[in-house]
Protein backbone atom coordinates (compact mmCIF):
# COMPACT_ATOMS: atom_id res chain seq x y z
CA UNK A 1 0.00 0.00 0.00
CA UNK A 2 1.59 3.31 -1.05
CA UNK A 3 2.18 5.94 1.63
CA UNK A 4 -0.01 9.04 1.60
CA UNK A 5 1.66 12.44 1.36
CA UNK A 6 0.48 16.03 1.48
CA UNK A 7 3.01 18.36 -0.14
CA UNK A 8 2.70 22.14 -0.15
CA UNK A 9 4.30 23.98 -3.08
CA UNK A 10 4.54 27.58 -1.94
CA UNK A 11 5.89 28.76 -5.30
CA UNK A 12 7.14 32.39 -5.12
CA UNK A 13 5.03 33.24 -2.08
CA UNK A 14 5.42 33.81 1.69
CA UNK A 15 7.46 36.51 3.41
CA UNK A 16 9.54 35.73 6.49
CA UNK A 17 6.82 37.11 8.76
CA UNK A 18 4.18 35.03 6.97
CA UNK A 19 6.34 31.93 7.33
CA UNK A 20 6.81 32.52 11.05
CA UNK A 21 3.06 33.05 11.43
CA UNK A 22 2.35 29.87 9.45
CA UNK A 23 4.49 27.64 11.62
CA UNK A 24 3.33 29.26 14.85
CA UNK A 25 -0.23 28.25 13.93
CA UNK A 26 0.60 24.83 12.45
CA UNK A 27 -0.89 22.27 14.84
CA UNK A 28 -0.86 18.86 13.22
CA UNK A 29 -2.65 16.00 14.97
CA UNK A 30 -0.51 13.38 13.25
CA UNK A 31 3.27 13.36 12.92
CA UNK A 32 4.18 10.85 10.22
CA UNK A 33 6.85 12.82 8.32
CA UNK A 34 4.46 12.55 5.38
CA UNK A 35 3.65 16.27 5.35
CA UNK A 36 6.09 18.26 3.25
CA UNK A 37 6.54 21.88 2.15
CA UNK A 38 8.61 23.39 -0.67
CA UNK A 39 9.26 27.10 0.02
CA UNK A 40 11.26 29.58 -2.02
CA UNK A 41 14.94 28.62 -2.08
CA UNK A 42 15.91 31.68 0.01
CA UNK A 43 13.61 30.48 2.81
CA UNK A 44 14.62 26.82 2.95
CA UNK A 45 16.92 27.15 5.98
CA UNK A 46 14.37 29.18 7.93
CA UNK A 47 11.62 26.70 7.16
CA UNK A 48 13.76 23.71 8.13
CA UNK A 49 14.40 25.27 11.55
CA UNK A 50 10.73 26.14 12.09
CA UNK A 51 9.36 22.87 10.72
CA UNK A 52 11.28 20.54 13.01
CA UNK A 53 8.85 20.78 15.92
CA UNK A 54 5.87 20.35 13.61
CA UNK A 55 7.25 17.16 12.06
CA UNK A 56 7.13 18.69 8.59
CA UNK A 57 9.87 17.95 6.06
CA UNK A 58 11.17 20.69 3.79
CA UNK A 59 12.29 20.44 0.18
CA UNK A 60 13.06 22.48 -2.91
CA UNK A 61 10.86 23.59 -5.79
CA UNK A 62 13.63 22.86 -8.27
CA UNK A 63 17.26 21.75 -8.46
CA UNK A 64 20.08 21.50 -10.95
CA UNK A 65 21.15 18.28 -12.61
CA UNK A 66 24.72 19.64 -12.56
CA UNK A 67 26.86 19.05 -9.51
CA UNK A 68 28.65 22.41 -9.17
CA UNK A 69 30.03 25.07 -11.48
CA UNK A 70 29.14 28.14 -13.51
CA UNK A 71 25.35 27.82 -13.37
CA UNK A 72 24.14 31.19 -12.11
CA UNK A 73 20.86 31.06 -10.24
CA UNK A 74 20.78 27.27 -9.89
CA UNK A 75 20.82 25.16 -6.72
CA UNK A 76 23.10 22.12 -6.45
CA UNK A 77 21.58 18.96 -5.01
CA UNK A 78 24.52 18.51 -2.63
CA UNK A 79 23.94 22.03 -1.30
CA UNK A 80 20.23 21.34 -0.82
CA UNK A 81 20.88 18.11 1.06
CA UNK A 82 23.51 19.84 3.21
CA UNK A 83 20.82 22.31 4.28
CA UNK A 84 18.56 19.41 5.22
CA UNK A 85 16.25 19.23 2.20
CA UNK A 86 14.39 15.96 1.88
CA UNK A 87 12.97 16.25 -1.64
CA UNK A 88 12.73 18.36 -4.78
CA UNK A 89 9.80 19.00 -7.08
CA UNK A 90 10.91 18.19 -10.63
CA UNK A 91 9.25 19.13 -13.92
CA UNK A 92 6.41 21.25 -12.58
CA UNK A 93 4.31 22.58 -15.47
CA UNK A 94 5.47 26.12 -14.71
CA UNK A 95 9.08 25.00 -15.11
CA UNK A 96 8.15 23.35 -18.39
CA UNK A 97 6.13 26.24 -19.83
CA UNK A 98 7.85 29.33 -18.39
CA UNK A 99 11.46 28.14 -18.38
CA UNK A 100 11.48 25.72 -21.28
CA UNK A 101 12.45 22.58 -19.37
CA UNK A 102 12.34 19.58 -21.68
CA UNK A 103 11.63 15.95 -20.82
CA UNK A 104 15.37 15.35 -21.22
CA UNK A 105 16.21 18.13 -18.73
CA UNK A 106 13.70 16.72 -16.27
CA UNK A 107 15.01 13.17 -16.64
CA UNK A 108 18.55 14.35 -15.84
CA UNK A 109 17.27 15.99 -12.66
CA UNK A 110 15.36 12.87 -11.61
CA UNK A 111 18.44 10.72 -12.11
CA UNK A 112 20.66 13.18 -10.23
CA UNK A 113 18.22 13.39 -7.30
CA UNK A 114 18.00 9.62 -6.91
CA UNK A 115 21.79 9.30 -7.14
CA UNK A 116 22.24 11.91 -4.41
CA UNK A 117 19.46 10.72 -2.11
CA UNK A 118 17.07 13.63 -2.68
CA UNK A 119 13.53 12.37 -3.35
CA UNK A 120 12.25 13.66 -6.71
CA UNK A 121 8.56 14.46 -7.04
CA UNK A 122 8.18 14.07 -10.80
CA UNK A 123 5.32 16.21 -12.15
CA UNK A 124 3.40 15.28 -15.29
CA UNK A 125 0.17 16.56 -16.80
CA UNK A 126 -1.71 17.65 -19.89
CA UNK A 127 -2.98 21.07 -21.02
CA UNK A 128 -6.66 21.84 -21.57
CA UNK A 129 -6.34 21.59 -25.36
CA UNK A 130 -4.61 18.22 -25.04
CA UNK A 131 -7.40 16.92 -22.81
CA UNK A 132 -10.10 18.24 -25.15
CA UNK A 133 -8.33 16.52 -28.07
CA UNK A 134 -8.32 13.20 -26.23
CA UNK A 135 -4.54 13.22 -25.81
CA UNK A 136 -4.36 12.98 -22.01
CA UNK A 137 -3.13 9.39 -21.82
CA UNK A 138 -0.54 9.79 -24.57
CA UNK A 139 0.83 13.07 -23.16
CA UNK A 140 0.96 11.97 -19.53
CA UNK A 141 2.49 8.56 -20.17
CA UNK A 142 5.05 9.99 -22.61
CA UNK A 143 6.15 12.55 -20.01
CA UNK A 144 6.35 9.76 -17.43
CA UNK A 145 8.33 7.41 -19.67
CA UNK A 146 10.76 10.15 -20.63
CA UNK A 147 11.12 11.41 -17.06
CA UNK A 148 11.93 7.91 -15.80
CA UNK A 149 14.34 6.94 -18.59
CA UNK A 150 17.23 4.87 -17.16
CA UNK A 151 15.84 5.19 -13.62
CA UNK A 152 16.47 2.24 -11.33
CA UNK A 153 15.07 2.05 -7.81
CA UNK A 154 16.13 0.18 -4.69
CA UNK A 155 12.74 0.85 -3.08
CA UNK A 156 9.56 2.86 -3.58
CA UNK A 157 10.57 5.67 -1.20
CA UNK A 158 13.14 6.96 -3.72
CA UNK A 159 10.48 8.39 -6.07
CA UNK A 160 7.09 10.12 -6.00
CA UNK A 161 4.92 10.93 -9.03
CA UNK A 162 2.55 13.91 -9.15
CA UNK A 163 -0.18 14.10 -11.77
CA UNK A 164 -1.08 17.75 -12.27
CA UNK A 165 -3.42 18.55 -15.15
CA UNK A 166 -2.17 21.97 -16.29
CA UNK A 167 -5.71 23.22 -16.83
CA UNK A 168 -6.48 22.72 -13.12
CA UNK A 169 -3.42 24.45 -11.62
CA UNK A 170 -4.33 27.76 -10.01
CA UNK A 171 -7.60 27.97 -11.94
CA UNK A 172 -10.01 26.84 -9.26
CA UNK A 173 -10.94 23.94 -11.53
CA UNK A 174 -10.08 20.47 -10.32
CA UNK A 175 -10.29 17.14 -12.06
CA UNK A 176 -13.13 15.07 -10.66
CA UNK A 177 -12.12 12.18 -8.45
CA UNK A 178 -13.06 9.81 -11.29
CA UNK A 179 -10.96 11.74 -13.83
CA UNK A 180 -7.98 11.76 -11.47
CA UNK A 181 -8.31 8.06 -10.72
CA UNK A 182 -8.52 7.16 -14.41
CA UNK A 183 -5.19 8.84 -15.12
CA UNK A 184 -3.61 7.54 -11.91
CA UNK A 185 -4.55 4.00 -12.93
CA UNK A 186 -2.73 4.46 -16.23
CA UNK A 187 0.30 5.84 -14.38
CA UNK A 188 0.20 2.88 -11.99
CA UNK A 189 0.22 0.39 -14.86
CA UNK A 190 3.29 2.02 -16.39
CA UNK A 191 5.05 2.02 -12.99
CA UNK A 192 4.23 -1.68 -12.64
CA UNK A 193 5.62 -2.41 -16.09
CA UNK A 194 8.83 -0.53 -15.36
CA UNK A 195 9.49 -1.38 -11.70
CA UNK A 196 7.54 -4.60 -11.09
CA UNK A 197 6.14 -5.01 -7.57
CA UNK A 198 7.85 -1.78 -6.47
CA UNK A 199 5.55 0.07 -8.85
CA UNK A 200 2.58 -0.90 -6.66
CA UNK A 201 4.13 0.98 -3.73
CA UNK A 202 5.19 4.23 -5.41
CA UNK A 203 2.99 7.10 -4.26
CA UNK A 204 1.08 9.02 -6.93
CA UNK A 205 -0.09 12.47 -5.84
CA UNK A 206 -2.78 14.61 -7.46
CA UNK A 207 -2.27 18.34 -7.93
CA UNK A 208 -4.54 21.01 -9.35
CA UNK A 209 -6.78 23.23 -7.20
CA UNK A 210 -6.77 20.74 -4.31
CA UNK A 211 -8.43 22.27 -1.26
CA UNK A 212 -10.08 21.14 1.99
CA UNK A 213 -13.49 20.99 0.31
CA UNK A 214 -12.49 18.42 -2.34
CA UNK A 215 -9.47 16.63 -0.86
CA UNK A 216 -11.36 13.81 0.88
CA UNK A 217 -13.20 12.81 -2.28
CA UNK A 218 -9.94 12.80 -4.26
CA UNK A 219 -8.16 10.76 -1.58
CA UNK A 220 -10.96 8.20 -1.56
CA UNK A 221 -9.69 6.96 -4.92
CA UNK A 222 -7.43 3.86 -4.63
CA UNK A 223 -4.57 5.29 -6.69
CA UNK A 224 -4.64 8.87 -5.39
CA UNK A 225 -2.06 8.75 -2.62
CA UNK A 226 -2.02 12.39 -1.55
CA UNK A 227 -1.78 15.87 -2.96
CA UNK A 228 0.69 18.40 -4.33
CA UNK A 229 -1.00 21.62 -3.29
CA UNK A 230 -0.39 25.27 -4.15
CA UNK A 231 -2.60 28.04 -2.80
CA UNK A 232 -4.37 25.92 -0.19
CA UNK A 233 -1.04 25.17 1.50
CA UNK A 234 -0.21 28.81 2.23
CA UNK A 235 -2.39 29.12 5.34
CA UNK A 236 -1.82 26.92 8.38
CA UNK A 237 -5.48 26.07 9.00
CA UNK A 238 -6.00 25.02 5.39
CA UNK A 239 -2.81 22.94 5.31
CA UNK A 240 -3.76 21.27 8.59
CA UNK A 241 -7.15 20.33 7.12
CA UNK A 242 -5.43 18.81 4.09
CA UNK A 243 -2.99 16.87 6.28
CA UNK A 244 -5.78 15.61 8.53
CA UNK A 245 -7.65 14.29 5.49
CA UNK A 246 -4.44 12.58 4.38
CA UNK A 247 -4.12 10.89 7.78
CA UNK A 248 -7.53 9.19 7.69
Amino acid sequence: MPKSYMVGNWKMNQTLSEIEDFFSKLKLTSNQNNFWIAPQAVHISTCINLAMKAGVLIGAQNCSANEFGAYTGESAIDSLTELGCHFSIIGHSERRSLYGESNEDINKKVLACIKKGLVPILCIGETLSQRENGETKDVVLFQLEQGLKDVELNNESELIIAYEPVWAIGTGKSASSAQAEEVHQQIRRLLNDKFGATGDEISILYGGSVKPTNVEELLSMPNVNGGLVGGASLKADSFVALCNACSK
